[in-house]
């Protein structure tokens, strides 16, 4: 579905800036760094917002990806902001989203000139 199509890269382009926001930036600076985490969790969370409007279809053809707890993520960003945990969105952000890149890199259609 050409709305998939949208909705991976804004996953993409998400997945992408919150690697970069966290580009050069170490465990502590991020702890201390409100700037980090805000720009951190705003990313996460757009990704898990573009997840939860993929078609079921798409899902389906896709296990690969976490769809469930990418949108859990979401639910868990926004509603309970002041409770997460930063080890885990450290984590997250170091582990799971170059993995996320790579996989949506191969579902994402390329750009046309």
């Amino acid at each position: 579905m050409w709305r998939d199509d949208a909705y991976l890269l804004d996953m993409l382009i998400a997945a992408r800036e919150a690697r970069e926001f966290s580009k050069g930036v170490t465990w502590d600076a991020y702890r201390q760094s409100s700037l980090h985490q805000h720009a951190i969790a705003k990313a996460l969370e757009n990704i898990g917002e573009a997840a939860r409007k993929i078609s079921q279809q798409t899902r389906s053809a896709h296990p690969e990806i976490p769809w469930e707890q990418i949108i859990g993520l979401r639910h868990r960003i926004a509603h309970d902001y002041f409770h997460l945990d930063l080890v885990r969105m450290w984590d997250i952000v170091q582990r799971e989203v170059p993995v996320l890149i790579e996989k949506l890199d191969s579902l994402v259609p390329p750009e046309e000139p």
